[in-house]
């Protein structure tokens, strides 16, 4: 599985903190205690998680947020996936959605190119 498998996913199971693989890089930590933008993971149970993810690209940070607990179809899931278009509007900011497990939500300024690298 490579590195961006293990950031955004495969198209199986859920995710957990533990899944994520810690990377030294070395000097690094101090530069993204000063970054602006940072980029977000976020799990999808129900409406409530939608608030932690608003307040974050609100915040100018970048979510990518498993929703494998709900289907495409789920009228939760619905009316999240409006609650946060409706956000990302608001900040000028992008949403798409990365298969049926995941929704990238950016803050303005940031868009999400939905033609995949290397294609």
């Amino acid at each position: 599985m490579g590195l961006m498998s293990k950031i955004l996913g495969d198209s199986g199971g859920t995710r957990q903190k533990e899944d994520y693989v810690e990377i030294e890089a070395g000097d690094l930590d101090a530069t993204s205690a000063t970054a602006n933008t940072q980029v977000r993971i976020a799990k999808i149970a129900d409406k409530q998680d939608v608030i932690d993810i608003k307040d974050a690209v609100y915040d100018g940070d970048v979510v990518i947020a498993d929703i494998t607990r709900h289907t495409t179809k789920d009228r939760t899931m619905e009316h999240i996936t409006d609650e946060l278009k409706q956000v990302a509007d608001e900040v000028g900011g992008d949403i798409a959605q990365k298969g049926d497990d995941q929704l990238i939500i950016t803050p303005h300024g940031v868009a999400i190119n939905r033609d995949p690298l290397g294609q």
